[in-house]
């Protein structure tokens, strides 16, 4: 003990530093949370696996039922037909060379037809060529039978249109559009033959000259056209307008005159025109 009167030393103590205890208690909270972590996570990796390893496991199971449900399903077919796997699968080789065959001849007698198909076609369009190449020489014909045609004077001294000399000719002058035109044939000694809205009398035929006498009915009157030429205009007037029609003859015969009349667009026109 300390003498009576004597100082006792006083011992000063540092309190200790806690910074290192909270550095390792940090440190120790982040080792575990990792810990768990990596816990979770392979624990969730290991059930994924286990669960696509019982998927696999199920598809294989599923795909060996599935076989063995064929070839029980193939054996029971080839008992029923009476073959044997190996005579059944041949039998199929031989099914499928069949329908290999069968397409093919399809196809051939398809091409076949199709062949005789454009065939016909062509023809049909050579047919087409040869009716075009027709039209246009008989539009040919036309042209050079319109230069033919000539223009004459009437008996009356009036400058006639042009003259058909024969039955196309005549065609030509109807296409014109010009004057309306009535053909006739007149027999000599028959009764007066109505022609549009006159009528006509055959009365003498000199076939060794060309000429004919004719009786020319219009508006109640007749009037006589003697010795007349073939291919002459002749030339009369009719209707209240005092229209002019003509009557042209291109053959002449013992006992038969054949020609035609024309008329002006404006002229009455009969019911029925001979």
């Amino acid at each position: 003990m300390p003498d009576e009167g004597e100082e006792i030393p006083i011992q000063h103590v540092e309190p200790q530093s806690t910074a290192g205890k909270w550095i390792l208690l940090v440190v120790a909270i982040l080792f575990v949370a990792a810990a768990v972590y990596g816990y979770v996570t392979t624990q969730q990796h290991i059930d994924k696996l286990t669960k696509d390893l019982s998927d696999s496991q199920n598809q294989v199971a599923e795909l060996k039922n599935r076989m063995q449900t064929a070839e029980a399903s193939e054996e029971t077919l080839a008992h029923q037909v009476g073959l044997t796997k190996k005579e059944l699968a041949q039998r199929a080789v031989q099914l499928q060379q069949q329908q290999k065959e069968a397409e093919s001849r399809l196809e051939r007698e398809q091409k076949e037809q199709f062949g005789q198909v454009s065939g016909e076609v062509a023809g049909v369009k050579t047919d087409v060529g040869g009716v075009k190449t027709d039209v246009a020489s008989t539009r040919a014909d036309l042209e050079t039978t319109k230069a033919k045609l000539q223009s004459a004077v009437g008996d009356l001294g009036v400058q006639s249109g042009l003259i058909a000399n024969t039955r196309g000719d005549l065609e030509v002058l109807k296409h014109k559009g010009d004057r309306n035109y009535y053909e006739f044939t007149l027999l000599k000694g028959a009764k007066p033959q109505a022609v549009a809205t006159v009528s006509l009398q055959l009365k003498k035929v000199d076939s060794k000259h060309g000429k004919y006498t004719l009786d020319v009915t219009s508006d109640d009157k007749t009037i006589e056209k003697k010795d007349r030429n073939v291919a002459e205009p002749i030339q009369f007037y009719s209707g209240r307008e005092h229209l002019l029609f003509e009557v042209v003859v291109w053959t002449a015969d013992k006992n038969k005159a054949t020609g035609y009349l024309s008329t002006p667009k404006s002229a009455p026109v009969p019911v029925t025109a001979n």
